[in-house]
């Protein structure tokens, strides 16, 4: 059911919500209602309604994707100073690239990216890179779901989306030229975990102009270098680390100052609870 729910469609009936998950009316309206207390629905003044605020609540405690885009964040600014266009940060989900950071010059060039939206990997240069170092199995998958054709510039077929990756893999960028729309070019590079592995994609999204790529190639290269070497050093359990543990292990992950995060430290229990029930006693 939250599912059904994306960045074109924010606000939905109850019927809406029922018809887009599969559900009988009555069955919709009694998990609706579930939903809507535990906070993860919201109900608006027009009976629509909306993803809740707990959400952003829980998500906001993952180490994961979350620590990465706070890693990210200067590396990604410092691209996006440069291009003046898009700069973008993705992970892989599924069949899909999802986003988790972006930031965006307002006049730039046409972007279908949005934060926490997901495109399908062949049609994003963030995805071809992803795809190329996935499981074999993944690529199998992918080829045997398909994926939509926006331009004439779309990847067409397995034995196409093959060739593109090993061409990923060899030159160790990916570019997608007018594949969503014909005037963007996304341009992506891998970001590497401290010990090997693709741990996401960076990327940026520039006109379609026929220009050399090498210079945003060669921006990005260095980005990617300074996140990989700030993963080593960060609480990010997944990414390859098997070094001691930092100082402090929050550090990395969120952006507060040193006496706030020996707090934390010295008091998992309070802030664990605190959290945990929506509230804080302490003085802010």
């Amino acid at each position: 059911m939250l599912e059904s729910f994306d960045s074109m469609r924010p606000f939905l009936n109850l019927s809406e919500i029922a018809d887009a998950a599969g559900l009988a009316p009555s069955t919709a309206h009694r998990l609706v209602g579930e939903l809507e207390r535990e906070g993860l629905l919201e109900r608006m003044p027009d009976r629509s309604y909306r993803l809740g605020i707990r959400l952003w609540e829980f998500a906001s405690r993952t180490p994961g994707a979350l620590g990465l885009r706070e890693l990210a964040r200067p590396w990604l600014s410092a691209v996006h100073a440069r291009v003046r266009q898009h700069a973008q940060l993705g992970v892989l989900a599924g069949r899909d690239v999802l986003f988790i950071e972006r930031m965006s010059t307002r006049d730039a060039v046409v972007n279908a990216t949005l934060i926490g939206g997901r495109i399908p990997l062949p049609l994003s240069s963030s995805g071809l890179v992803l795809l190329a170092h996935a499981d074999p199995a993944l690529v199998d998958d992918v080829i045997a779901h398909g994926w939509p054709h926006h331009t004439a510039e779309t990847i067409r077929g397995g034995t196409a989306l093959r060739e593109r990756l090993a061409r990923v893999r060899a030159d160790g960028f990916a570019v997608a030229a007018g594949q969503i729309h014909l005037e963007s070019r996304g341009i992506a590079v891998p970001v590497m975990g401290p010990h090997g592995g693709v741990y996401a994609a960076m990327g940026v999204v520039i006109p379609n102009d026929g220009s050399t790529p090498l210079p945003s190639i060669e921006l990005l290269r260095m980005a990617a270098v300074g996140i990989t070497r700030d993963l080593a050093t960060a609480y990010l359990p997944d990414s390859g680390r098997d070094g001691p543990t930092p100082e402090h292990g929050l550090q990395p992950l969120l952006s507060m100052s040193r006496r706030s995060l020996e707090y934390f430290e010295a008091h998992p229990a309070d802030v664990a609870a605190h959290h945990g029930h929506g509230e804080w006693a302490g003085a802010v």
